[in-house]
């Protein structure tokens, strides 16, 4: 779609509410700055019927460009390095420091909300028709359209990184929580599963939520007595629900974050069995997160091989049989495959030692 400029003034409202309506349900639909600044960029290009298109993203903080999105009409670039973030021009940095800057082929407006957080620029090529100030409202529109979803989005992701920083401490804590603790070498055990997960061709946002699992699959231990996670014996049957009540505890404790809420699938059946003999509910094959179903593999080859005070340890060659042993009972028979066919390769091999230790 091109939107032209119109000489009535019913025509020019319509175009503006129209700007204002695609950039509305750009921005709900949007979760983040990078994907929000591409997206942008091609928008502002159909907006202004201009041959390219940027925006700059400014560190709140040091205010200095940390993100560039580009749109040609062809396709999308982002820039992040140092190096490419460097190549800025003075005009760029004019518009970016507060300055309009409105000439026959460029326009570039500054974002601003309580302070500048970025620059919005659109472009034509020499021998295409000057830039009009009906041009320049339009842009303006759209910047204050999404001034304020990109200062939200960062504040969003500022907290996230509070988060992800504090889970990261989490998973530290449970690494010591004692030997029912399931968050030992959690490094290892996400890279793992990641590995496994990557032969499923999982997207990019499923395996961060694998990692988010790996991290907290144990947090619900913080509940459970130390007695019973110290303890070397036998567990009483007592002691044994306490333990198995240990994903449903994870789940409450996560609950409120509100980004982990694809997570906690994840983590609450991680303990189901493929032949529905598992626990908390009792789900058999693909009522099983695929995610899970991963996890209960790598999670029970990592239980076999570790040291523990009362059982004796396996090895690597062992383990590997007693999945394949107990394939489309306790465990996915393509998940069970796909982990024995990646053993053979050194690098995952390695990593599986890794877990002994």
């Amino acid at each position: 779609m091109n939107i032209r400029n119109s000489s009535t003034p019913t025509k020019k409202y319509r175009l503006i509410l129209s700007a204002v309506h695609m950039v509305y349900r750009l921005v709900n639909s949007t979760y983040n700055v990078k994907e929000l600044s591409l997206r942008l960029t091609r928008l502002l290009c159909q907006f202004i019927n201009a041959s390219s298109s940027t925006i700059h993203i400014l560190d709140p903080e040091k205010k200095k460009v940390i993100l560039i999105a580009i749109f040609d009409n062809k396709i999308n670039i982002l820039l992040t390095k140092k190096k490419d973030l460097a190549k800025v021009t003075d005009v760029e940095k004019r518009v970016s420091d507060g300055y309009i800057v409105f000439e026959k082929h460029l326009i570039g407006l500054p974002l601003v909300a309580d302070d500048n957080i970025g620059a919005i620029f659109v472009r034509r090529k020499k021998d295409a028709p000057a830039f009009t100030d009906f041009d320049k409202e339009m842009l303006s529109v759209v910047a204050e359209q999404s001034v304020t979803a990109i200062k939200n989005l960062q504040l969003y992701e500022q907290q996230q990184n509070v988060i992800l920083g504090s889970i990261a401490f989490i998973g530290k804590l449970l690494e010591r929580q004692g030997e029912w603790s399931s968050s030992a070498h959690t490094s290892v055990f996400f890279q793992v599963v990641r590995s496994v997960a990557l032969k499923f061709k999982m997207a990019r946002e499923e395996i961060d939520q694998l990692y988010y699992a790996s991290v907290l699959r144990g947090a619900g231990t913080i509940d459970v007595p130390y007695e019973v996670l110290s303890k070397t014996s036998q567990l009483t049957p007592e002691e044994f629900a306490i333990i198995r009540n240990q994903p449903k505890k994870s789940v409450e404790l996560i609950k409120p974050v509100e980004f982990l809420k694809p997570v906690l699938p994840i983590i609450l059946y991680h303990h189901e069995r493929y032949d529905g003999t598992g626990y908390p509910s009792g789900l058999k094959k693909d009522q099983i997160p695929l995610g899970a179903r991963i996890m209960a593999v790598v999670g029970a080859f990592e239980a076999m091989v570790r040291e523990r005070s009362y059982k004796k340890r396996l090895s690597v060659v062992e383990a590997i049989a007693e999945l394949r042993r107990n394939s489309g009972t306790q465990f996915d028979p393509e998940v069970v495959n796909v982990f024995i066919e990646l053993s053979k390769q050194k690098k995952f091999r390695n990593l599986l030692s890794y877990t002994r230790r």
